[in-house]
């Protein structure tokens, strides 16, 4: 999957950087897909990176515990019902591979003080998009909305713990989302790259068995933290 995304990525950069050079952003344009905005629904599909983090919460306030993300990849699907002329209702659903390294630092052997944390996530996000009004061939807009993620990886339905070295989270999350982005018109397509922040609403770690677990004990909330880039084609 991986080298298929950079296949995709490379054969479009080579049509965004042919469609540049016939002066898209020249002092006069030419208007490209004019009449695109006013269907009332029309489809896409994102390719995108992705950096997912945990904001943690603590009983007793400790500097013990260390989470750092990887980047990771997005693929999925758009659909834009229009509503207005600048504001449009948007249903994304997309598979996101995701990966935390949590360290703890009371523990001098990564058996018991490192943990990897992967993530397969089905995230389907309801978003509001307000567009500005277009110049030429752009058109910044501002991204909001709820979303509802299921973890793939999330061992929910596991007896063993920590102890068997196994880091537990929940099935589901509900987050909130906050984005920008901008609508590039070529000839043939629109192309709207975007960068979204992913909120979670709900604690997501599932305690050790002990109540006194080193591990999770003194956690109070596990909440998702995402930074979402993607490019969209339509």
């Amino acid at each position: 999957m991986k080298k298929l995304f950079f296949l995709i990525l490379i054969s479009t950069t080579s049509q965004l950087h042919a469609q540049f050079g016939k002066g898209m952003f020249s002092k006069d344009p030419i208007v490209n897909l004019e009449n695109f905005d006013k269907q009332r629904v029309y489809w896409g599909y994102f390719l995108g990176f992705s950096s997912f983090d945990f904001k943690t919460d603590y009983k007793v306030e400790q500097n013990n515990i260390d989470i750092k993300g990887q980047t990771g990849f997005n693929v999925g699907l758009v659909g834009d019902l229009r509503l207005h002329e600048y504001v449009s209702l948007r249903f994304e659903p997309g598979l996101y591979y995701a990966s935390r390294t949590i360290t703890y630092s009371q523990f001098t052997n990564d058996r018991d003080g490192l943990r990897e944390v992967k993530a397969t996530y089905i995230n389907f996000p309801l978003l509001l998009k307000f567009s500005s009004l277009r110049t030429g061939n752009i058109r910044p807009y501002l991204v909001g909305g709820v979303s509802a993620t299921l973890n793939l990886s999330s061992n929910s339905k596991s007896d063993d713990d920590n102890l068997q070295q196994r880091f537990r989270v929940k099935s589901w999350t509900q987050n909130y989302e906050l984005g920008f982005g901008v609508d590039l018109y070529f000839e043939y397509f629109k192309f709207s790259p975007s960068i979204r922040g992913v909120f979670g609403l709900n604690d997501e770690l599932i305690r050790d068995n002990d109540p006194n677990s080193p591990w999770t004990g003194n956690i109070q909330s596990m909440k998702t933290r995402a930074i979402l880039i993607n490019f969209t084609f339509h």
